[in-house]
């Protein structure tokens, strides 16, 4: 079997048809440094508040900014604010924007983008709401100076609003904030380091930005999402190959600089590739997450969401998606493992060997009589896929369930993971996705964990006393009072089972080192400034 470096030029070159972004298409092009990279999938919506997708994250980091962002070192550090003061009380934040911040339009970023963006993801995200359970008013104070007023202290304020995963709280213009939340908006309008070329954003093929000429950096060094984001090259462009051997075959070409999410298969091949180098973050990891949806049955039942504890199986999922032990950790914390927070409490149904017999008298006991199971398979995603194909070896296994498998791509997955119709009338039972362990280290940043009911993420999980739960963590003094109430939230979620994560696992990045430079690691949303062209 021929090995990616050898393999024939054509093959290449069909690929380069097949995406023919990948080559300039004027003489002025050819005299720009231009970045191409390819990320872990393609950009199909521009509203990175409207969805927790992380190319959306990806897209809003390149056109938007934040008020505040991590460093290197995950410590929250000022972005789009020079400056604040927390007045005695610890119940009044006053924030100054710095000077030159400026919406691609050329109008200025003022409070009242600032409000309207922050409470327009507050809308959608967790955290963001249970932060507003415990907000009184933000005011503008003058162009440049707004006040957050809280109804008590509340010490997570800042570390929420340079929250490093998805949702992001991006700053809008006014007029796309007041956007319904629910709503995906049309125009892009931000104050970021890039402008996206909306005129040559092909869904399915490609997204393209160029270099804010009038974006100001911040004086630090780049570190992490925080410093200063100096744009180095003037045109990024995004291109999307679903096929992992394609992408990796192309980097192994030289045919694009950066790949975000390298299938572990190939990582040996890529490590003995001259010119590639492969980094991670030390806090890297992505969590999987298996969505149930609480709507329906059978999962509107805790019994049969309890049974799947006894079906699914951690090890087997982390084979095969991370198959060199390395790259794996057969994590069963909500919190993820490796996190201040992490904990296993409650565990013990899952960690177990798994048990058909308990997991049928289960399903039995919630009523279930043998309806189709609705599972969503996206199958053009690197991990999901493979992840999909797990799960449904092991439901089948247990003998007495039975399964709907509908095959689809990802955004499809996306678009009908909000439906909350019946299974039978577009909706669905069960999807897989992925978030970053950083992002679940938070019983409020927890994008899965919430049980809200209809303001909780896709699958709606509803449940009075675990937001309650979640409610006194978020007012905990210390660090160790809320490692204790983590414990009573994780043992409560293994007993409500919101969702169920099916392991952890690290995904290098990998890009050509003898072509670019600069590159900064994260564990969430990588970022394209800082990166030079040799």
């Amino acid at each position: 079997m021929k090995t990616v470096q050898e393999r024939p030029a054509r093959w290449l070159a069909a690929l380069l048809l097949a995406g023919a972004a990948a080559l300039p298409a004027t003489p002025a092009l050819a005299q720009q440094k231009v970045l191409r990279a390819t990320m872990h999938a393609d950009v199909r919506t521009l509203d990175p508040i409207w969805t927790t997708q992380v190319i959306a994250g990806i897209h809003g980091m390149m056109v938007y900014d934040m008020l505040f962002a991590p460093n290197e070192k995950l410590e929250t550090q000022p972005q789009m604010v020079e400056k604040f003061t927390v007045s005695e009380d610890k119940k009044t934040y006053v924030f100054t924007l710095r000077d030159g911040l400026k919406f691609t339009d050329g109008t200025p970023v003022t409070p009242k983008d600032v409000i309207a963006s922050v409470k327009r993801w507050a809308a959608r995200d967790g955290g963001g709401r249970q932060l507003m359970l415990y907000t009184d008013a933000i005011n503008g104070l003058d162009d440049k100076t707004f006040e957050w007023k809280l109804k008590e202290p509340y010490s997570l304020l800042v570390d929420l609003l340079g929250k490093p995963d998805t949702s992001m709280p991006f700053i809008m213009r006014e007029k796309e904030a007041l956007t319904d939340p629910m709503q995906q908006i049309t125009e892009v309008v931000g104050s970021g380091p890039f402008i996206l070329k909306r005129d040559e954003w092909v869904p399915g093929s490609k997204t393209v930005y160029i270099k804010n000429p009038n974006y100001i950096p911040r004086k630090e060094p780049a570190s992490g999402h925080a410093g200063g984001k100096v744009v180095k090259v003037d045109r990024v462009e995004l291109l999307w190959m679903p096929d992992p051997q394609t992408a990796q075959a192309a980097l192994a070409a030289g045919e694009i600089d950066y790949l975000e999410n390298p299938q572990p298969d190939f990582l040996p091949i890529l490590e003995g590739t001259p010119g590639v180098t492969l980094a991670t973050h030390p806090a890297q990891g992505t969590l999987g997450i298996l969505q149930l949806n609480h709507l329906h049955p059978p999962f509107n039942n805790v019994k049969a969401r309890q049974a799947m504890l006894h079906i699914v199986n951690n090890q087997d999922f982390l084979d095969t998606i991370a198959a060199d032990k390395k790259l794996q950790r057969p994590c069963f914390s909500y919190f993820g493992c490796g996190t201040p927070m992490e904990t296993d409490a409650g565990s013990e149904p899952y960690k177990a060997p798994k048990d058909y017999k308990k997991a049928e008298q289960l399903f039995k006991e919630a009523g279930y009589k043998g309806e189709p199971i609705t599972l969503l398979h996206a199958t053009d995603h690197a991990y999901i896929n493979p992840a999909n194909l797990v799960l449904i070896q092991q439901m089948r296994k247990a003998g007495f369930l039975k399964l709907d498998v509908q095959a689809m791509d990802w955004g499809t997955v996306v678009s009908r993971r909000a439906k909350k119709e019946p299974p039978a009338q577009g909706g669905w039972n069960i999807f897989i996705t992925g978030g970053s362990a950083l992002g679940a280290s938070s019983p409020l940043t927890n994008t899965a964990l919430p049980m809200a009911c209809e303001k909780s993420w896709f699958g709606w999980p509803c449940d009075a006393d675990f937001e309650k739960l979640r409610g006194t963590w978020a007012l905990a003094p210390d660090v160790a009072a809320r490692k204790k109430i983590a414990i009573d939230i994780s043992k409560a979620a293994y007993e409500k089972v919101p969702f169920i994560s099916f392991g952890q696992w690290v995904n290098p990045v990998a890009y050509r080192s003898d072509k670019i430079s600069g590159v900064i690691t994260v564990p969430s949303v990588p970022p394209m400034w800082n990166i030079e062209k040799k």
